[in-house]
């Protein structure tokens, strides 16, 4: 018996509507949450910061209304965003866009990085993370936040204090989840074994960098997360802006890449030309074939990755934003897969390369 089987039992009730038929929607690593498979990054959302102007931030309220409809009509439901993003303003954008419609939506946002000049401004100590949240709260214009991650590990702030000052959130009402992102395979170990001690909420998700010209994820994040039930929620799937399409093999930047910010390339990760023009070049191939986009093919690989809950996309325009949505209801083959997985891979860091001799007891994810 279906869902909707069960309306024949009760008559006097309307049917649903099921406006949202056409998004997958997955559980969030060990949670009951469902989240769409693709949900919306605020950063371009608010101005202000060099550091996020260069990704094209934008702090027009009817704007970010607008791409928040065009999230909706598409079954995305899960907006993310951090309290650093342009120093608070995307918060507040975002908060503004969602005005009397926060019951439809799930909001995600982050702290841990420093947002003031004092001392206190900056970590995840018990005094910093209560003020970080009613702030994000007042930006936001809510009352809780769906899911609230550590943006950042804090080696000076015992995970003790940590994890019990985000279980008295949850107890208070303040966060439905807890999450974090960046941490490495310890850093995550450690506070997931500290929660389960002491009986507090564990992180269900962690947000990471993750794409076809950045797969360091899957040598101990992922089969941590497969272990653990840790579901992924992917940052930056375009690999720093390298993946839009808009750069190819002995074509120069275009006009508009976050590539050509200072602050930007400075602070992102690096990859090899020859090895990004690799990439492309299967994305093109496959691309062909399937008569969809770079970055249609990019962000659908990653949606076929273990562990992975949720591909965070964002887009300056609703055209871009249009076009990312459109990963989403299709797959690849398992061949277009294999074709892609040969063209990205690298050779993993130490000790991964050596347990890869012995999959028979150390398999890889599946």
């Amino acid at each position: 018996m279906t869902f909707y089987d069960g309306y024949r039992f009760f008559p006097h009730l309307p049917p649903r509507k099921n406006i949202q038929a056409a998004m997958e929607y997955r559980l969030l690593g060990g949670s009951g949450l469902k989240v769409p498979v693709l949900s919306f990054g605020a950063a371009t959302l608010g101005a202000g910061s060099a550091f996020f102007d260069g990704w094209g931030a934008s702090d027009n309220a009817a704007h970010a209304r607008k791409m928040v409809d065009i999230c909706l009509e598409a079954g995305v439901n899960l907006f993310d965003t951090a309290d650093v993003y342009s120093d608070g303003s995307s918060e507040q954008v975002l908060g503004k866009a969602l005005e009397g419609r926060r019951d439809q939506v799930l909001l995600s946002t982050k702290t841990t990085f420093r947002l003031g000049e004092g001392p206190n401004d900056v970590g995840n100590s018990r005094y910093r993370l209560r003020r970080a949240l009613e702030a994000s709260l007042r930006r936001l214009g809510t009352d809780y936040v769906d899911i609230y991650h550590l943006h950042g590990f804090d080696a000076l702030t015992p995970i003790e204090e940590v994890q019990q000052t985000l279980d008295s959130f949850v107890r208070e009402g303040k966060v439905r989840y807890t999450a974090c992102s960046n941490f490495s395979g310890w850093h995550l170990m450690k506070s997931l074994a500290v929660a389960d001690r002491n009986g507090w909420p564990r992180f269900v998700s962690q947000q990471v960098y993750y794409s076809l010209v950045g797969r360091d994820y899957e040598w101990e994040l992922m089969p941590l997360g497969l272990d653990q039930k840790v579901g992924a929620m992917i940052w930056s799937p375009l690999g720093w802006g390298r993946l839009t399409g808009k750069i190819r093999r002995g074509a120069p930047l275009p006009d508009e890449s976050r590539l050509k910010s200072k602050t930007a390339v400075d602070a992102g990760p690096q990859v090899p030309l020859e090895h990004l023009y690799t990439v492309v070049d299967a994305l093109e191939a496959v691309g062909h074939e399937v008569g969809k986009t770079v970055p249609q093919v990019a962000l659908n690989w990653l949606l076929q990755r273990p562990t992975v809950s949720t591909v965070i996309v964002g887009a300056r325009t609703e055209e871009q934003l249009r076009q990312n949505l459109g990963a989403a209801g299709w797959n690849l083959t398992a061949e277009q897969v294999a074709t892609l997985d040969a063209a990205s891979a690298v050779a993993p860091p130490y000790p991964y390369w050596h347990q890869r001799q012995f999959t028979e007891r150390n398999p890889l994810p599946v």
